[in-house]
């Protein structure tokens, strides 16, 4: 009786699963915005695509969340997955925040500054792809882990510097013939940042998660 009882639970190795597929949208997502950032014609084709990677990650949060509630046995403490699951959706929630100031406003060029930050985004999420997957033997991967959350965090850094050049060169272009697009390209620049910015807080949640059970 108990082990039929048993197999009706989540397993553990089902909660690496997830954060695997959780993961992987975030891939999707980021290399759906650089697309979008090469400009043209083809800008609302990869907006969409951001949302549906996110209505896709959103799916993936909410069978982590429902395992967690009925599991009872989790790889680590159910708050510290809560953190990490809520920190991959707000990644790809700031992806669609993006898309969706793009779509709101018709864009359809983009400055070299936001294509340098939409190389970043990818680069931060094939980082994260990675680390998510050392996370079942974190004991052994612990080198290999630290060493890739500190890769995001020097990406955050490098977005930073990106963002105040590409502001500068917008006021530089705009200030006088165009404020209006200096608006608009001020907003996507602080939601392509903000992108970054939510990969460095996974990196942190991954960090906070060695520390406890190492």
């Amino acid at each position: 009786m108990l082990g039929w009882f048993q197999t009706l639970l989540p397993k553990e190795d089902n909660f690496f699963r997830l954060f695997d597929a959780h993961a992987a949208t975030l891939i999707k997502g980021a290399e759906a915005l650089r697309k979008v950032l090469e400009g043209g014609d083809e800008v609302p084709h990869w907006c969409q695509k951001i949302v549906d990677h996110e209505h896709e990650a959103d799916e993936v949060a909410r069978e982590v969340l429902f395992a967690v509630r009925r599991s009872f046995i989790t790889p680590f403490d159910r708050s510290d997955i809560r953190g990490l699951t809520n920190s991959l959706d707000d990644s790809i929630d700031q992806m669609q925040k993006t898309a969706k100031v793009i779509t709101l406003y018709e864009m359809r060029s983009f400055a070299p500054h936001m294509r340098q930050l939409g190389d970043i985004a990818v680069d931060a999420a094939l980082l994260t792809v990675e680390a998510v997957s050392l996370l079942p033997a974190m004991r052994r991967n612990h080198g290999r882990l630290n060493e890739l959350t500190e890769k995001i965090a020097r990406l955050e850094s490098d977005s930073d510097t990106l963002y105040d050049q590409g502001m500068k060169a917008l006021y530089q272009a705009h200030k006088v013939s165009d404020p209006m697009a200096f608006i608009t390209g001020a907003e996507v620049y602080d939601h392509l940042e903000k992108v970054v910015d939510r990969f460095e807080d996974v990196a942190n949640r991954i960090n906070g998660v060695l520390v406890e059970h190492l």
